[in-house]
């Protein structure tokens, strides 16, 4: 098949990131469930997740390779790679991030920021890549949201931007209070989160809500002049201008919004969603990349997200398969049709594409062509390796290659 037209502006590939343990794939699987891309969800301690399909993730109960699958959501199409969290798997999250236009930062509500976080975090940084924070296990016991916040702001020397309240401490976490839409949202388990009610705050968090709403415009006020004139003149402000002003300021790097929740007990993840929809980028969000001419280092090249550049793809991940090598791309500009020749300019050599894939995990559909902002997966590309950057022979460029960390050993 082949992929539909579709409008750059609906794409998000983002990445799930944390330490080890903070629920990445449990969210995932969440994510997947919601949208209508599964139809039950795995459970990390069952061993039978979509997202962990190797042998050894399934007995260890941890992510090791980072997996790729897609679903849609309001009528956007999300790419995720959900990456290890585990510091001996970095070189995943290192090489997801590469290709990736935003991410999900997931911290646990009991320990916030942990050390592996701060890994990963750092590595967003290096590539510039806006993220929004989701604090997660908030059902469990010394979950403390506020405490969550402050430890990004101490040890990440982060941003963060609340837009939401807890409802419920602990094992009575049933809900949060949304500060965009200044209301409450509270979710049922009893079928499986998937039904959720806006209703009043409640009484007890009137008060906190008001103070958090109002914490909330004045740091958005600094962001955006025109914002800024209608807080201080005490004007209304719509919740559209209000999540206009968090995307811009997402996007230029100036906030991190903060979500919670708790994934393994079904809530928060369609705001979560709607979060990914809202404030994290497109493809169009993106500058142009940027690489040099194989012939002369010193001119640089530039290809912007469009259909009407020249096909530029970077491999980013290769792995051995009983069907053949599988050699995962991201698609900066042109496009790229199954059966045709391109080339890799970072080793001179021109290959044929047998077949294009859509990976959902480890299952996979075939596609006939793949467009520009798009991650997939191509067989027949014996010589590319990770790193190298595929285009046309006649507009020649070759991309920054990835960086991996030293090993410890």
């Amino acid at each position: 098949m082949s992929t539909p037209a579709r409008s750059l502006s609906v794409i998000r590939n983002i990445g799930i990131m944390a330490h080890i343990d903070a629920g990445k794939t449990t969210t995932t699987e969440r994510i997947l469930y919601y949208t209508g891309r599964t139809h039950r969800m795995g459970e990390v301690h069952d061993g039978d997740t979509e997202m962990d399909w190797m042998v050894q993730e399934r007995e260890r109960g941890i992510t090791i390779t980072s997996a790729a699958t897609h679903c849609e959501w309001k009528g956007h199409y999300i790419n995720i790679i959900d990456t290890p969290g585990h510091v001996d798997f970095t070189v995943e999250v290192e090489r997801s991030l590469r290709v990736l236009d935003g991410a999900i930062a997931l911290f646990c509500g009991v320990g916030g920021v942990e050390p592996q976080s701060e890994t990963v975090w750092r590595q967003a940084d290096k590539y510039r890549v806006p993220r929004l924070a989701f604090v997660n296990k908030m059902d469990r016991v010394g979950a403390d949201f506020p405490r969550a916040v402050r430890m990004m702001k101490e040890r990440l020397h982060a941003n963060p931007l609340a837009l939401q309240l807890p409802i419920g401490q602990e094992e009575d976490f049933h809900g949060v209070v949304d500060l965009v839409a200044n209301e409450a949202v509270i979710w049922s388990e009893l079928d499986f989160g998937v039904a959720l009610t806006r209703t009043a705050i409640p009484e007890e968090l009137v008060e906190a809500a008001a103070e958090a709403r109002e914490e909330l415009l004045e740091h958005l006020a600094m962001t955006e002049d025109r914002l800024a004139e209608k807080y201080l003149a005490g004007e209304f402000i719509a919740v559209e201008e209000i999540k206009a002003a968090i995307r811009q300021a997402t996007l230029q790097h100036g906030v991190i919004p903060v979500l919670c929740g708790s994934a393994f007990k079904y809530k928060g993840i369609q705001l979560l969603m709607d979060a990914v929809v809202d404030y994290l980028p497109s493809p169009l969000d993106m500058p142009p990349v940027v690489g040099h001419h194989p012939d002369h280092p010193e001119r640089l090249v530039e290809r912007s997200p469009s259909e009407d550049e020249a096909f530029t793809a970077l491999a980013f991940k290769i792995v051995s398969d009983p069907h053949g090598r599988l050699t995962y791309f991201r698609v900066y500009s042109g496009r790229l049709e199954a059966g045709k020749t391109v080339y890799n300019a970072t080793r001179r050599k021109r290959e044929r594409i047998g077949r294009i894939l859509r990976m959902h995990a480890n299952k996979r559909e075939d596609l006939k062509v793949i467009g520009v902002g798009e991650i997939a997966v191509a067989i027949g590309l014996s010589n590319t390796t990770t790193g190298d950057t595929l285009c046309t022979k006649e507009a020649p460029i070759i991309l920054e290659k990835l960086e991996f960390p030293e090993p410890v050993i």
